[in-house]
């Protein structure tokens, strides 16, 4: 059994879900201590249950703690099997998270999966919809994971509520990661601005905000304005580019008594700073590309524009696995490049 300390690094819910995914994979019991310790509010909270009741589901598992602020668990998984779920996070609790843990271990099994998620669909500190239906994807597509997604209902805090239908095909073999950024090339951006039960003036002001500074910078972007079902009111401003060799999605959420420029603002200052840095991933993909990357035929290797405490706290998770072997280049202290050898 491997023992994992989930204080380690940024000492977060990213501990649990890439360790409760690697233990599907390799069939290797995990035994994790001092869950999420360093969080204001430590152990399992709803979603990171409803992260651990998933795995179990589609493999099987035995479980040992499983319960609500349980800052330990055993998870001793069995045979990972394809087939039809259906997961609920009953908060705002973000369900992308719920998908990721799952998503690797079913690709890899031997038939398709269709799974619904209801939850959180756009809310902070966690990647939203559009970013894994539109960097994500097409990243891990590249490398052989192949899955889709339809948004049924938006799901913004506080109610959540948000319902996501997603299919994902058996992998035939990963292969290596090597995005590399065209340079010279003109950039076009595309954003979505989009709002739940508010007035249209508020993703109106949130496209002419965007297209304002990027047009500014004589940046092409290409906005989208969308109003979504949702339960509660939720305001988006999503802007990306996945193309031309690099990946990078940034996210600006509405919030009550928050200028719907503030929203906007918050998504392209992210892009502009990813943009300038030439890199071909941002610090988010850098960090959820790695599980695939250490499993995946080969050597893989990308660049970023800033190396998190998420990276590498994943890379110290996959070690414990014994899985790949991950060396970080760095460039100033902050962006670099980093080389992951797969397997042979």
């Amino acid at each position: 059994m491997i023992i994992i300390d989930g204080s380690y690094g940024e000492g977060g819910g990213q501990i649990l879900r890439s360790s409760l995914a690697l233990s599907m994979i390799t069939g290797q019991a995990i035994e994790i201590l001092n869950i999420r310790a360093r969080r204001p509010k430590p152990g399992l909270r709803p979603q990171h249950l409803t992260c651990v009741k998933a795995a179990a589901s589609v493999c099987g598992a035995r479980l040992e703690g499983a319960e609500f602020g349980s800052q330990r668990l055993v998870f001793i998984p069995g045979k990972v099997k394809p087939g039809n779920y259906s997961f609920a996070v009953g908060t705002a609790g973000s369900v992308m998270l719920v998908f990721q843990t799952v998503l690797l271990p079913l690709a890899l099994s031997p038939g398709p999966s269709e799974i619904t998620f209801t939850g959180g669909t756009h809310v902070p500190w966690s990647p939203c919809f559009h970013y894994i239906d539109l960097v994500f994807r097409p990243a891990v597509s590249a490398m052989g994971i192949l899955f889709e997604m339809e948004l049924e209902r938006w799901g913004y805090y506080p109610k959540g509520e948000g319902i996501v239908r997603t299919r994902i095909l058996p992998s035939e073999g990963l292969g290596s990661f090597r995005p590399v950024p065209r340079r010279g090339e003109r950039v076009c951006v595309k954003a979505i601005s989009a709002t739940a039960c508010l007035p249209g003036h508020v993703r109106k002001r949130q496209s002419a905000r965007v297209k304002s500074v990027l047009e500014g910078r004589e940046i092409e972007v290409d906005v989208e304005e969308m109003e979504g079902s949702a339960m509660c009111p939720g305001s988006l401003l999503f802007c990306w580019i996945s193309g031309q060799g690099r990946y990078g999605g940034f996210t600006g959420l509405g919030a009550r008594g928050k200028p719907a420029e503030k929203v906007a603002d918050e998504a392209v200052s992210g892009l502009l700073a990813f943009l300038d840095s030439g890199a071909a991933c941002d610090k988010y993909l850098s960090d959820q590309i790695l599980l695939p990357a250490v499993l995946a035929r080969g050597e893989s290797q990308w660049s970023t524009n800033s190396i998190s405490n998420h990276l590498l706290t994943n890379i110290w998770v996959t070690g414990r696995f014994g899985l790949g072997k991950v060396k970080l280049l760095e460039e100033d202290g902050k962006s670099g490049l980093i080389k992951c050898y797969g397997t042979d």
